[in-house]
């Protein structure tokens, strides 16, 4: 099985970006044979459609799963079309969600958790 975590840096020591459009990587881990490739997030400066395009980035490197601190309604759309699940994680490193998930003890997310432009450093719930 194919996990995509969002993540601020390239190893499994780093930390689960909050962000899923605007991270800055993507740790795609392979559970069955236990090995990990770090994608850059080549969209997240993009002036729109952030969540979008690191949606379709994540489909194409065909993931069971997503794990991230939050779900946009774009990304969210575009992650639920490929079947994928999707589970929230805010805070710790890619180790401890990558444990977390194998242990059954994160929550699945069934609707987007913020909302649009919410990564980008806005003020008022639109972060």
């Amino acid at each position: 099985m194919k996990l995509c975590i969002t993540s601020v840096g390239k190893t499994l020591d780093s930390g689960v970006d909050p962000r899923f459009g605007r991270c800055a990587y993507f740790i795609i881990y392979d559970t069955d044979k236990d090995t990990f490739e770090s994608v850059e997030n080549s969209s997240r400066q993009a002036m729109g459609g952030a969540g979008i395009q690191a949606g379709q980035l994540v489909v194409s490197k065909n993931v069971d799963a997503v794990i991230t601190g939050n779900f946009g309604p774009n990304a969210f759309r575009v992650l639920q079309a490929s079947k994928a699940k999707l589970y929230s994680f805010v805070s710790g490193t890619i180790k401890e969600a990558i444990e977390k998930y194998k242990n059954g003890q994160l929550t699945e997310v069934s609707a987007p958790n913020v909302q649009s432009h919410y990564g980008m450093g806005k003020k008022g719930g639109q972060q």
